[in-house]
């Protein structure tokens, strides 16, 4: 199984100079999470997530006008569409994410395979394995 089969396709995006308002508007109205941050030519320059909001912006006493460029985790880890559920996971479970924005040959986000996507289509082990791992405690 690859990333193409349990992504999902065509995420809402937002531009760096759009604000986490926006942002989390569209992470209310996606139902997730995480919301890939493109340029102009639609290529991804990074994501912004819950956390992201909550933690460099909220506790730091910014507004919800801030531009997500100020907030946004850049030069985020990707996967293609071929890469392998196997390869998501390790990757996932390697940089402590709980998801994977999945960019084509061009560099544009085409999907992201996230923790409830490898859950609904991988095994129970490997989905136990994800879950441990990701929620590993940082020293």
């Amino acid at each position: 199984m690859q990333a193409q089969d349990v992504m999902t396709a065509n995420p809402a995006c937002c531009r760096r100079s759009s604000s986490v308002k926006e942002a989390a508007s569209l992470m209310v109205d996606n139902d997730c999470g995480e919301i890939p941050v493109v340029d102009d030519e639609g290529s991804l320059v990074g994501v912004v997530t819950d956390r992201d909001i909550a933690c460099r912006c909220v506790a730091q006493g910014k507004g919800s006008d801030t531009p997500v460029e100020e907030v946004m985790s850049a030069s985020p880890v990707t996967v293609g569409p071929e890469a392998s559920v196997d390869e998501c996971c390790s990757k996932m479970e390697a940089n402590q994410i709980r998801r994977l924005p999945v960019v084509d040959r061009e560099g544009k986000c085409c999907g992201i395979v996230s923790q409830a996507d490898i859950a609904r289509h991988a095994d129970k082990k490997e989905t136990g394995d994800l879950v441990r791992e990701v929620s590993e405690p940082t020293l």
